[in-house]
């Protein structure tokens, strides 16, 4: 599956259960405790009840367009249901809601049936805040790759080519030792055919020789086709140089790894924030730039698509007075 159906779309984009509910009697997260805020995918819901039946529900999320869908389908069917019914709402039920999503994409619904059954916990406590617990999904807060990890050392200590930039062959390394963990093709981390990824790899790391075995794990790629479009156009004119990563290979392995929970520099191997920074500031200098308060990308890649299509990622209008700032900016 390429991007979002139809479908997933319209829950997304739907307000109708988006918010805080004052006088809630029920209130239950996921991802938001300490250490977690800002550091992985979110969701917060409110319940409302009368006699047993749930009147009104809303929900809060930190997360991608799926997160977002799966908690605005759990809200859905939890409104107007008993709180029994409520109780059974599976992932498999807002997925079918949903229209299906993504293998890789089930979590989000994990996420959002966790955090409503927390809501509903909450209620028999007086609406005293109830945190949910989800199983990890390699959402992991630092760095997944570290500067004495075996490949990462082959790779960066093989012969340099006249000429290169040693900030990008970091970053391909980075990259390398990712796809060999997750066991996944080149297209789930670079965005590249087969072909196109042993090509790149020998110009970067000609003495090293390429393990072309079949992937591990073998699934369709999601990358989010308007997320492409958006970060080809900051793509600069002029033409790069033949050692230097271009701007269209570098925006796709951002869409690619963006649809990854948990930070985008961590999907990418790096090993600090800063670097994802300045590869965006080498090869997409416009696109650094527009990003001039410094937002987490990923949130800005979002914020940017959700303004062009005439919404409002934000409630409100100025960041500094936002509620979630910690959220967007860290």
């Amino acid at each position: 599956m390429n991007g979002y159906t139809e479908q997933i779309l319209r829950y997304a984009n739907n307000p109708a259960y988006v918010g805080q509910l004052s006088g809630a009697e029920g209130i239950g997260e996921i991802g938001l405790g300490e250490g977690e805020r800002g550091t992985r995918i979110a969701a917060r819901f409110f319940i409302k009840t009368s006699r047993r039946q749930v009147e009104m529900v809303r929900f809060q999320a930190f997360g991608c367009g799926y997160t977002i869908a799966a908690c605005a389908a759990a809200a859905e069917l939890a409104e107007n249901s008993s709180i029994n019914e409520v109780l059974r709402i599976s992932r498999e039920a807002i997925d079918a809601r949903l229209g299906g999503l993504p293998v890789e994409r089930f979590y989000c619904a994990d996420l959002a049936a966790e955090a409503l059954r927390a809501a509903v916990a909450s209620i028999g406590r007086q609406g005293k805040l109830v945190t949910g617990n989800l199983a990890p999904h390699q959402d992991h807060a630092g760095p997944r790759v570290s500067s004495d990890h075996p490949r990462y050392r082959q790779l960066m200590d093989s012969a340099c080519p006249t000429g290169m930039i040693t900030a990008d062959r970091h970053l391909l390394a980075c990259l390398s030792v990712v796809m060999e963990e997750e066991g996944c093709p080149p297209e789930s981390v670079f965005g590249l055919t087969s072909q196109q990824f042993i090509s790149l790899w020998r110009h970067y790391f000609p003495d090293i020789d390429l393990d072309v075995d079949a992937p591990t794990v073998s699934s369709a790629v999601s990358i989010d086709p308007e997320l492409v479009s958006l970060l080809l156009s900051f793509i600069p004119d002029a033409e790069e140089s033949a050692n230097r990563l271009s701007g269209a290979l570098l925006a796709h392995i951002l869409a690619v790894r963006a649809s990854k929970p948990g930070h985008l520099w961590v999907a990418m191997g790096l090993f600090e924030r800063a670097e994802l920074g300045a590869a965006i500031r080498r090869h997409l200098p416009a696109l650094f730039a527009a990003n001039h308060q410094g937002m987490r990308w990923k949130r800005f890649f979002y914020k940017q698509i959700c303004e062009q299509q005439g919404g409002m990622l934000c409630k409100s209008p100025v960041c500094g007075e936002c509620s979630e700032y910690e959220l967007c900016f860290g």
